[in-house]
């Protein structure tokens, strides 16, 4: 069954087009290595939590937003064996594709699916 791994990072406001582009390399080179899809999230409606919350969970400062991404995969054996290479990748390199925020506040995990569910008319997912 399909495998997910996730990620909420902070990102400065000001930094969004880079942001972008920084995510269209590296949504590029998880594809080349075996991703079903990348999808990236700009944040415009998180609460402010008082114990937990995504802007608490990234340390998110006034001046940043918080965005959400994920890759799928075909199955976890297919994402544990692309992920070196992923992160080996050229393309991946800070002087080649420079993330344009804190990468020691990104949070990330991988995930089972336990069940999606398909729009059958249109062949997208809900």
């Amino acid at each position: 069954m399909t495998y997910v791994d996730g990620f909420i990072s902070a990102v400065p406001t000001a930094n969004k087009d880079a942001y972008l582009r920084h995510a269209r390399v590296t949504g590029a080179v998880f594809r080349d290595h075996g991703a079903l899809t990348v999808v990236e999230c700009w944040g415009d409606d998180l609460p402010e939590g008082h114990l937990t919350s995504m802007p608490l969970a990234v340390r998110r400062q006034e001046h940043e937003t918080v965005c959400l991404s994920w890759v799928t995969w075909p199955d976890k054996a297919t994402r544990d064996a692309a992920l070196m290479k992923v992160f080996t990748d050229p393309r991946m390199r800070p002087d080649q594709n420079p993330a344009p925020y804190d990468g020691k506040r990104i949070i990330r995990g991988g995930f089972e699916v336990l069940f999606e569910t398909l729009d059958r008319d249109r062949g997208m997912r809900r």
